[in-house]
């Protein structure tokens, strides 16, 4: 009779998410270094909305996702190291804008304030699994 004990046998793991840049392909985040943030309340948190006197009730569209990750400060990221207190974020292989930060924070697109604000931008970089 055969056993079917799975004890010796290695939990199955799954893929790790890492984000690299689009254009040169280079590892810049993984999914240990993100910072989650809470949904804001959309466009109705932008001073831009408040001032224009929009009703703000008037749009019942769904929310949209958000255009960017946060991160904690990595390595690559040569101004955080040269002790800028806000910058643009460059890749270091290929010298491509992914992002910026700022040490006061910054409001992402979904109007969650994140602080500190470490942003790449979603659209320069790309989700892949490990």
């Amino acid at each position: 009779m055969e056993s079917t004990d799975d004890s010796n046998s290695q939990p199955v793991s799954k893929p790790q998410l890492i984000y690299r840049c689009k254009r040169c392909r280079r590892i810049v985040a993984s999914e240990e270094s993100i910072v989650p943030h809470e949904r804001g309340k959309g466009g109705q948190c932008f001073k831009w909305r408040k001032r224009s006197g929009h009703n703000i009730g008037d749009e019942q569209k769904e929310p949209t996702p958000c255009s960017s990750v946060f991160v904690e400060p990595l390595k690559w990221m040569q101004p955080v190291q040269e002790g800028h207190v806000e910058e643009k974020l460059q890749c270091i292989g290929c010298k491509a804008r992914l992002g910026s930060f700022n040490w006061a924070g910054m409001q992402c697109n979904c109007g969650a304030w994140v602080n500190p604000a470490f942003q790449l931008h979603k659209n320069r970089i790309d989700e892949c699994y490990m």
